[in-house]
């Protein structure tokens, strides 16, 4: 059987903070674009910040990296937190709607949710399940897909059709327990990457996605969004 396939949602902050408003997660919180690296730049997101969503191209030398990691990694066991939410990405181009469940999922502390949250119910009704439960309950799940269909559509680019093929792809970053994760539902694990802290969270996050972006210097593909408790 072939897995199902989404509409790709665009990197577009209103639309991924409809989007989840829509699935009941109170607008306490916003995304909104990382506009430079610098620390000029950097300072004009507002704070504080709890998770960061990179777009980025898969390109091959991308490829023959997560090979060469998940090899490296299968080797030394990697200290992951229990606490850590981590959904693997069995629905084609859903990447979008997974790195808006990492984000959220793993913030839970700090964000507000409608009683009837759709997203919610859904983070609860799998919080005791493995990363592929998860992704097999999400491919179930009308509300976030109805919702992830409509937002892919809203968009300022006209959504690609089902079969095209996407070749750009979203992670997320997010600090638990003081540790910088980075979540990719391509990936058989999160990825630990260091020390972090609320304050330092947002800085923290950018030198993992320098890292991306020295992989490709050719590539200009590279989008940072920031999901943050101020308005933009």
């Amino acid at each position: 059987m072939d897995s199902p396939r989404w509409l790709p949602l665009e990197s577009n902050p209103e639309v991924m903070t409809k989007f989840v408003n829509c699935l009941g997660m109170k607008p306490t919180w916003q995304f909104g674009d990382v506009y430079g690296l610098d620390p000029e730049l950097l300072s004009m997101v507002p704070r504080p910040v709890c998770a960061v969503l990179l777009l980025f191209p898969v390109t091959e030398k991308y490829e023959a990296f997560k090979q060469e990691e998940e090899e490296k990694l299968k080797g030394q066991e990697q200290e992951v937190s229990p606490d850590v939410y981590f959904i693997k990405q069995t629905i084609g181009n859903a990447c979008g709607t997974i790195g808006l469940i990492h984000a959220v999922a793993n913030n839970q502390a700090h964000l507000d949710f409608e009683p009837d949250s759709a997203l919610k119910k859904f983070i609860e009704q799998t919080s005791k399940m493995t990363s592929e439960e998860r992704a097999t309950f999400l491919e179930k799940d009308e509300s976030i897909r109805v919702t992830h269909e409509s937002s892919a559509q809203e968009g300022q680019t006209e959504a690609p059709s089902l079969d095209e093929k996407v070749n750009l792809h979203f992670i997320a970053f997010v600090n638990v327990a003081g540790q910088l994760y980075e979540l990719d539902g391509r990936k058989p694990f999160p990825i630990v990457h260091g020390k972090t802290s609320q304050d330092t969270f947002l800085e923290d996050a950018v030198e993992v996605c320098k890292v991306f972006m020295a992989r490709d210097p050719q590539e200009l593909r590279f989008t940072i969004i920031a999901l943050s408790k101020d308005a933009y």
